[in-house]
């Protein structure tokens, strides 16, 4: 089957679809992939366009030549004297972030389908936030992970400080807030910032080889495994079980989990359609 190359709108963001995987590449490599407002404004709608798309089974956020994301466009912001505000007025530039992180950042989390950031380089600042907001993270063993927001006079933005809280505890991610230092793959993999690492000139071939198991899971269980995991972060245990038993049941019902049991007992791979 031949990739599909998707047209986005902008060339800071590239899009292709190949065998159920959605590959989204910040394409600024010249910025280390900074995010520009057409960068943005694509992802946004590239998500948004995913998520109900159902030849979409697994999203794959990767960057462009050595890095990830920088985060936001530091010079952008020093030639402007600005990074948040410009011409709108405090009040509409906070409205417009939120909308931006939550169709962002916030849509990778609870996308009901898995999400897997891949790291050729540096995820810094926001792209630091994107990367974490994914299900799961491969890393080339040159990467590094940073904050970055206190060297550029940032609190932090794209839920940065919620994952990284959930993923390392409270006391490590303060140490990595206030401290802004560089965290090497090795180091994120010890964390758990990671689920993989791998020599630069394989993670096109790891990437690809978990999209591809993961395109081909079974969809309807990972979409309530998804919001299981989601819930059990922030719920009540109470909550989450009783969730967990209706998903459970609810998954009980499919094609895939009767074909599963098939395959099990015909010792073979299951077949998943996602129904």
């Amino acid at each position: 089957m031949t990739a599909q190359q998707i047209d986005t709108g902008t060339t800071d963001l590239l899009a292709t679809l190949d065998e159920g995987v959605l590959t989204l590449t910040l394409n600024r490599p010249e910025a280390r992939n900074a995010m520009s407002k057409a960068m943005n404004k694509a992802l946004q709608e590239q998500l948004a366009e995913a998520e109900f798309n159902p030849a979409v089974k697994c999203l794959v956020l990767t960057g462009a030549g050595q890095g990830f994301c920088a985060g936001g466009d530091v010079k952008g912001m020093a030639a402007s004297g600005d990074g948040t505000v410009g011409a709108q007025t405090i009040d509409e530039a906070i409205a417009r972030q939120r909308v931006n992180q939550r169709a962002t950042a916030g849509k990778l989390f609870k996308m009901p389908k898995p999400t897997l950031a891949a790291l050729p380089g540096a995820a810094a600042g926001a792209g630091l936030s994107l990367a974490l907001a994914c299900d799961m993270r491969v890393m080339s063993s040159s990467a590094i992970m940073t904050t970055a927001f206190a060297r550029v006079g940032f609190s932090g933005d794209y839920g940065g400080t919620y994952f990284l809280t959930q993923l390392v505890g409270s006391a490590k991610a303060r140490e990595m807030y206030y401290l802004s230092d560089r965290v090497s793959a090795e180091e994120a993999l010890r964390l758990g910032l990671t689920n993989w690492v791998c020599a630069p000139d394989e993670l096109a071939a790891r990437t690809r080889e978990i999209a591809l198991r993961l395109a081909k899971g079974p969809t309807v269980a990972y979409r309530y495994m998804k919001e299981n995991l989601n819930r059990a972060m922030a719920g009540e245990v109470d909550e989450c079980l009783d969730l967990e038993a209706t998903h459970h049941v609810h998954c009980g019902q499919t094609q895939d989990h009767r074909e599963a049991t098939q395959a099990f007992v015909a010792k073979r791979e299951p077949v998943f359609t996602g129904r």
